[in-house]
Order: C-alpha cells, then sequence, then structure tokens
C-alpha cells in the first residue's frame, strides 16, 4: 500500500541549510567519495595543494584552463581540484594585486598604477595597446605567484594529509 504524503516523514522537512551541512555536502562528501573509489590520501592532497595553489593564479578568468590542464596532465581528480580551485576564487581576487607588486618590486620595475574602470576603458579603446601597457605586470605577477607556489604546495600537503589520514582512521570511509 502506497504511503500517502501525511505519513511521508520527507514531506514538510525543511532541508538543513546550515553552513556545517553545507560543508560536508560540498567538500567532505566528495572527498569521502573518492577515498571509498581507491585514491589514496596523498594523490588527494596532491589534488587539493594545487586546486588551491592554481586557483590564486594572478590573471583572471585563466584559472580553470590551468587547473583542467595539469589535472590532465598529473592525472588528477578534477572534480576535487576545481572544488578547491573554487573555494580559493576570494583569495585570487584579494592575491592578484598582490602578485604584481611583488613581482613589480622583485624585478626593481616601476609600479604602474591599477585601476579596474581605467583598464576597462583601456581595453575597450585599445587591446593592443592595453596588452603592450599592463603584459610585463602581468608577467611579473605570474613570476611572484611562481615564487609563492614554492612554498604553498607542500605547505598545503603537509596541512590536508594529516586531516585526510584522520578522516580515514575516523572510520568515515569504510575502505
Amino acid at each position: 500500500m502506497p504511503s500517502s504524503p501525511i505519513n511521508d516523514p520527507a514531506v514538510g522537512k525543511i532541508p538543513d541549510k546550515t553552513w556545517k551541512s553545507r560543508f560536508r555536502r560540498w567538500i567532505v562528501s566528495p572527498i569521502l567519495e573518492q577515498l571509498k573509489r581507491g585514491i589514496t590520501p596523498e594523490k588527494l592532497s596532491c589534488t587539493i595543494a594545487l586546486g588551491i595553489t592554481l586557483g590564486i593564479f594572478p590573471i583572471m578568468g585563466s584559472t580553470s584552463l590551468i587547473c583542467f590542464f595539469f589535472g590532465w596532465l598529473l592525472k588528477l581528480n578534477q572534480a576535487i581540484l576545481h572544488i578547491f580551485r573554487s573555494l580559493s576564487y576570494p583569495l585570487h581576487l584579494a592575491l592578484i594585486l598582490v602578485f604584481i607588486r611583488l613581482g613589480q618590486q622583485l624585478n626593481g620595475a616601476p609600479l604602474i598604477r591599477l585601476s579596474i574602470p581605467e583598464m576597462m576603458t583601456q581595453f575597450k579603446d585599445s587591446p593592443a595597446q592595453f596588452g603592450r601597457d599592463f603584459g610585463m605586470a602581468a608577467l611579473h605577477g605570474i613570476e611572484a605567484w611562481a615564487i609563492a607556489a614554492i612554498i604553498l604546495i607542500p605547505l598545503i600537503r603537509m596541512i590536508s594529509l594529516p586531516l585526510l589520514k584522520k578522516l580515514i582512521r575516523n572510520k568515515e570511509v569504510a575502505l
């Protein structure tokens, strides 16, 4: 006999929209699923480290393609890689100018004025001139990011690997 909507426990249940439940659904659950499928914690920690580090690459609009390429090249889990790339987006926005300024200082280059409205206008007026004016600043930002990446990748791996191993030890994953 089919259950009526009145007796159905799912009817009227309000989905839990707390931060903790979202964290579990969008971050912990995919990681647990990959561990269940046999991906090692070492491989996942590498994927997480690269997702975050590539996610802060200082060129706007390039991180998805870069993550896809490195994920393919290194045979990393694309879903996990892009989850952590997406999570690092606010950091990506905050660090673009930091990387450019740091790169300019490392190279002894003059600090150029970076005003988003002016840059947009200049790009619309003359994309070629925009590339000449801001291309070197972008390269300086990439250089500073690369130096930071040398430190960040091992650091994030050192932090994430014990957490992943603890996740397994807590028997949350039936391996």
